[in-house]
Formats: C-alpha cells, sequence, structure tokens
C-alpha cells in the first residue's frame, strides 16, 4: 500500500512538472516566433537601406566564395 501511495506521489509531481515544461517550452516557442519576425523585419529594412543608399543587392543569405 505504501509502495502505491509514493508511486501515486511520483506520478504526480512528475505530472506538474511535464506541466510546466509544456507551459515554458509555449511561452519559448512564442518568444522565438517573434523574435524571428523581427529579425526578418530589421534585415529587410537594413537591405532597403543599404540599396537606397547605392549599395548592391545585399548577399546576406550566400556563402562567401572561399568557403
Amino acid at each position: 500500500m505504501a509502495d502505491t501511495t509514493h508511486l501515486e506521489e511520483q506520478i504526480a509531481h512528475l505530472t506538474r512538472a511535464v506541466e510546466e515544461l509544456s507551459d515554458i517550452v509555449a511561452r519559448q516557442e512564442g518568444e522565438l516566433a517573434q523574435a524571428t519576425r523581427r529579425l526578418a523585419m530589421l534585415m529587410e529594412r537594413e537591405a532597403t537601406r543599404d540599396l537606397d543608399a547605392g549599395g548592391t543587392v545585399p548577399l546576406a543569405d550566400q556563402r562567401p566564395p572561399h568557403w
């Protein structure tokens, strides 16, 4: 009987920990998506600024020729 109670307590604690971690991961997923959108916006804004300043087409997504 005591073993069953101990196992039930462990399961309850583990269930709570999994739920808390799930909430944390979901929050971080939203934060990461937001940061990714902001980074893309900033990169686009900087590329536009470079073009307006007379620069060339940005090649930030391409590897340098020495790679």
